[in-house]
């Protein structure tokens, strides 16, 4: 949609919400105009915003911008043609003002993972009806362009999974785990001193803004509607330096993933949606990205492997993806929101708990004392779970030690029963700790 203004032919577009990657997205028009004057047919221009406080000091000038201060405002606002959502949450303001944009006839941009993988089916079926885009880029992995990428460069080809490291805050605090031997509540605290953790952390750490972002990559790789519900989640709160430590020296670093895959189940086609804590092959290149990088990596059956990284989070990389997603639609560029029509999305049921099957890692800690590893592996025998490793490290009679199998291939469901037992026996003195071995290339 492009229409006349005062400054001749542009695309106008009203801004809700000035925190870190409104004022990018801001920044980001007013710096790099000649640059998508270049790629553009016409202007990019902000017209209108709207805040919850209109005196803050943002470092910008905005005077010159109409201020709504309601945001739902913004979509009924006569010089705004895309709304650009920025304000996050799965409901309340953000979900009114996209819902009202739509209904009147205007193009969405948002970051806001949340609301899509609560609502992402439903809004992509109005946005279609209406004719207008919904487009979120920034939602997934900030900077990387990785909805484009799925969602046009790989269109041809069948996706056979999707995976990669999407939460920065986790990732950051695995690698300071990894190389200065801290604990986790050690480097949280750190984190969240030079700002790459909240206040409140839980979101990040307990692995629900990668489950999010996993929702979104699922439903563009596989043509289906939207299952956050269906995913199996756990965090990195867990997570040890003995842990580490032990990964380390079997040949593995850890990581938080997200994993989707589609399996199948008798005559049945499901989608395995996984978010959780997991050791991947040191030589791996998803174990190579460290700090505050994301990765996201696919597999097509013709294309082969691929594998995107950069900064998943920040300013410049976030406001970059939003401004992406209005360059295309300043094109004319108009796409299906999920790479396929909405109506034509599949529901495909989600996996059943304990069904995935791979090689595990299991730490617990005993009292050492004779007959306790037999009884351990007892149990294993008798849920027919394979060893194929053990550590045990120096002995100390009636101490608590740590002992630390690996698995050959088995389910989660058979892991869940051996950790089940493992906190009946007397000699256990802390429920083990069970992370799954991913064997990626």
């Amino acid at each position: 949609m492009a229409v006349e203004n005062a400054s001749g032919r542009a695309l106008r577009v009203g801004i809700a919400g000035l925190g870190t990657v409104g004022v990018g997205v801001v920044r980001l028009l007013a710096e790099n105009r000649d640059i998508l004057l270049q790629h553009c047919p016409w202007p990019i221009e902000v017209t209108a915003v709207s805040a919850r406080d209109r005196r803050k000091n943002r470092d910008v000038d905005l005077s010159k911008f109409d201020w709504c201060d309601d945001p739902v405002a913004l979509a009924d606002h006569p010089k705004v043609d895309v709304v650009v959502e920025v304000i996050g949450g799965s409901g309340g303001a953000a979900k009114a003002l996209i819902e009202r944009a739509i209904a009147k006839g205007k193009h969405v941009v948002t970051a806001n993972k949340a609301l899509l993988a609560e609502h992402g089916t439903a809004l992509a079926r109005s946005a279609e009806q209406a004719g207008v885009a919904l487009a979120y880029e920034a939602a997934v992995a900030g900077g990387i362009p990785i909805i484009k990428s799925m969602r046009e460069g790989l269109a041809a080809n069948r996706i056979e999974h999707v995976y990669g490291i999407l939460n920065g805050t986790c990732n950051y605090i695995l690698t300071q785990m990894r190389e200065t031997g801290r604990e986790f509540a050690d480097v949280l605290a750190e984190a969240q001193q030079l700002g790459y953790a909240e206040a409140d952390p839980s979101f990040d750490v307990d692995g629900i803004d990668a489950a999010h972002k996993l929702s979104i990559l699922t439903a563009v790789a596989f043509g289906c509607e939207v299952d956050f519900a269906g995913i199996k989640i756990s965090g990195i709160r867990n997570v040890s330096a003995m842990d580490i430590e032990y990964a380390s020296e079997l040949g593995y670093r850890i990581k938080l993933l997200g994993l989707s895959r589609l399996i199948d189940q008798g005559a049945e086609r499901r989608i395995e949606q996984r978010v959780h804590a997991c050791m991947v092959p040191q030589n791996a290149l998803i174990a190579k990205v460290d700090g505050v990088y994301n990765a996201v990596v696919t597999q097509g059956n013709f294309v082969g492997q691929n594998v995107a990284i950069g900064r998943g989070a920040g300013q410049g990389p976030t406001a970059s993806a939003v401004v992406s997603d209005l360059m295309d639609i300043a094109r004319g560029r108009i796409l299906p929101a999920f790479s396929a029509p909405a109506d034509t999305l599949k529901k495909i049921p989600a996996a059943p708990e304990g069904s995935h099957v791979g090689p595990f890692y299991i730490r617990t800690m005993v009292v050492d004392r004779p007959g306790v590893i037999a009884e351990v592996a007892a149990i294993m025998r008798d849920e027919n779970v394979s060893l194929e490793s053990m550590i045990q490290r120096a002995r100390s009679p009636g101490d608590r030690v740590p002992v630390v199998f690996t698995t050959h291939e088995t389910s989660q469901a058979q892991v869940s029963r051996v950790v089940q037992k493992l906190g009946k026996v007397s000699a256990v003195v802390e429920p083990p700790h069970v992370m799954s071995i991913e064997q990626l290339s």
